[in-house]
């Protein structure tokens, strides 16, 4: 949201967000000139090759790179072998989102 400028001031923006990594809020105030830096956040498709305990063992589809991921706590009964899932990449970080089909 924006707030028109006062009397002595300049008109300030408020961004509010939620972490995608850690649900977390997050606000921010500072002039509608400043310049803000944005993540650009990837989205990808992969299968499970193995679970062990509560990580899962996924291979990307596109590039066939093999990585490990924690598993949610929410998705922990739904992820297994040969399962495909959808992750999310940012900021050097991924984070598995969901179970396809």
């Amino acid at each position: 949201s924006t707030s028109a400028l006062g009397k002595h001031g300049h008109a300030k923006a408020k961004v509010d967000a939620i972490g995608i990594f850690d649900s977390q809020k997050r606000s921010i105030v500072c002039p509608t000139s400043a310049k803000v830096e944005v993540p650009i956040i990837e989205r990808g498709g992969a299968q499970v090759l193995a679970v062990i305990a509560n990580n899962a063992q996924l291979m990307d589809l596109t590039t066939y790179e093999i990585f490990d991921l924690p598993i949610p706590r929410t998705l922990r009964g739904e992820v297994r072998e040969g399962v495909g899932v959808e992750y999310i990449q940012a900021l050097g970080r991924r984070k598995i989102e969901w179970v396809k089909g």
